[in-house]
């Protein structure tokens, strides 16, 4: 399982600071125990993640298990379905 310090791939987790400050995001990508890739589908898309240092965000401790997968297979996530998933968690 990648993971950085408690986050680890399809998690959700919110900006601290910053113009996306408290946006909801999926951690997309791991790139080592600093940063990972994140984005919502709408103001980051998956072709154009946000690379963000793991201190600046907040660990909502819900995990997409079905992304999970998805992600660490090397499948293709669509936009739409990072959007969807965050609505029928009620958050945006």
């Amino acid at each position: 399982m990648e993971t950085t310090g408690e986050l680890c791939l399809g998690q959700v987790v919110s900006s601290k600071a910053g113009r996306d400050k408290d946006r909801l995001f999926f951690v997309i990508d791991i790139i080592d125990d600093q940063y990972v890739l994140i984005a919502d589908g709408d103001l980051r898309k998956v072709e154009k993640p946000k690379k963000k240092k793991v201190k600046h965000l907040v660990d909502h401790s819900i995990i997409n298990d079905i992304m999970k997968e998805k992600l660490e297979k090397g499948e293709k996530i669509e936009n739409i379905y990072l959007r969807r998933e965050l609505e029928k968690l009620g958050i945006i």
